[in-house]
């Protein structure tokens, strides 16, 4: 990956300047479970966010998004 992944909210922020790809999107992924971990978060916790009802993504699409992040967290270091 060309970009770092982020370490912090305004790192992870940062990303939005840059042009959306499938590279950006792992970045992006990447940095969100990476963060959560320093917080101290566990997966179940991190889940539950991602599936938290919001306007931007239908059930499905949060559904998915979780499988992804999960798949994220146990195969990142």
């Amino acid at each position: 990956m060309n970009n770092p992944i982020p370490i912090n909210a305004e790192e992870l922020i940062a990303l939005r300047d840059e042009p959306v790809d499938e590279e950006l999107i792992a970045t992006a992924i990447a940095g969100v479970v990476k963060i959560a971990r320093l917080k101290g978060q566990s997966l179940d916790e991190l889940t539950a966010e991602v599936l938290h009802d919001d306007s931007i993504l239908d059930g499905v699409q949060r559904r998915w998004l979780s499988e992804i992040v999960t798949q994220a967290w146990k195969s990142l270091p």
